[in-house]
């Protein structure tokens, strides 16, 4: 599969990465995380890496850790969270933490989305970021004057993407409280269409009523849903993480939904400043 790469900016840089780890400057932090994909040797050795970073994420679980610090003058709290801190990409302002699931607030791969966002979009489309976390897509679209609907089902992260929307000194922006497809599904229902959408969907996960979500056997029923809500000339980006999912099954679902439509099936991609290449998955684009 052919990759496609999001690039750094000014306040990220994948630097290393290796040994099931990712060495990533935020800003003036930097910080060590566990990531699966990284199973090569990385370039630099670990003493360099640990002389590099502040924090380090020791995994206790495979979704939950602690975070440890690597410098005195950079202490943790009593609940091993660290001073909040903030980062931008073109003129949006994220509010960073580090979280007891190895996450600080971003996630960095979208790089190369928000842009295709920005390019694609147009004041006064709507736009709809379904799985949308703390905001990034929702940002970059409504900074270009797009009418915006953000939802994600976790209380806790709806709030963070509003204090990233008014740090950003931005304002406007739909706040859903929902599961998402649920949402969209009841959108359907409205009537309405979107000129973009992006959605983000977790590979596995239980939900708020332990139900059990697995992407592989809810995929169909989201793209199905997205063909609905997407008007003629509108684009939709899917994200996915799930090896379960191949692209084959990506590319017929997708063209059964969208037979006139333009589709690329491509390894969301990371080069790191030492010169290895991370991949998070498989983006889906169709316009």
């Amino acid at each position: 599969m052919k990759r496609t790469y999001s690039q750094h900016w000014k306040d990220y840089e994948l630097i290393d990465a290796g040994n099931n780890k990712k060495l990533e400057r935020w800003g003036t932090i930097t910080t060590i995380r566990p990531d699966r994909n990284a199973y090569f040797t990385p370039i630099l050795s670990e003493k360099e890496w640990q002389q590099k970073a502040q924090y380090e994420f020791i995994e206790k679980t495979t979704n939950t850790g602690i975070w440890q610090s690597l410098k005195k003058e950079f202490p943790l709290s009593e609940n091993k969270e660290a001073a909040n801190w903030q980062i931008e990409y073109k003129n949006s302002i994220f509010n960073l933490k580090l979280t007891k699931f190895k996450h600080l607030g971003i996630f960095p791969e979208q790089q190369t989305n928000w842009d295709f966002i920005k390019s694609n979009l147009k004041k006064g489309d709507r736009f709809l970021n379904l799985f949308a976390y703390t905001g990034g897509a929702s940002l970059i679209a409504n900074s270009v004057g797009a009418d915006v609907f953000h939802c994600d089902s976790v209380k806790q992260v709806i709030t963070w993407s509003k204090l990233n929307m008014e740090s950003s000194k931005q304002e406007g922006i739909h706040w859903i409280l929902d599961d998402a497809l649920k949402f969209a599904s009841k959108e359907v229902k409205r009537g309405k269409k979107y000129e973009g959408i992006i959605m983000d969907p977790p590979a596995f996960g239980i939900g708020a009523k332990k139900e059990r979500w697995k992407i592989e056997t809810k995929f169909p029923e989201l793209v199905q849903v997205a063909s609905e809500l997407l008007s003629d000339k509108g684009f939709l980006i899917i994200n996915t993480y799930s090896p379960k999912l191949k692209e084959e099954v990506i590319r017929s679902t997708v063209q059964k939904y969208f037979p006139k439509k333009n589709i690329e099936i491509k390894k969301l991609s990371i080069k790191t400043t030492s010169g290895k290449i991370l991949e998070y998955g498989e983006l889906t684009r169709v316009s």
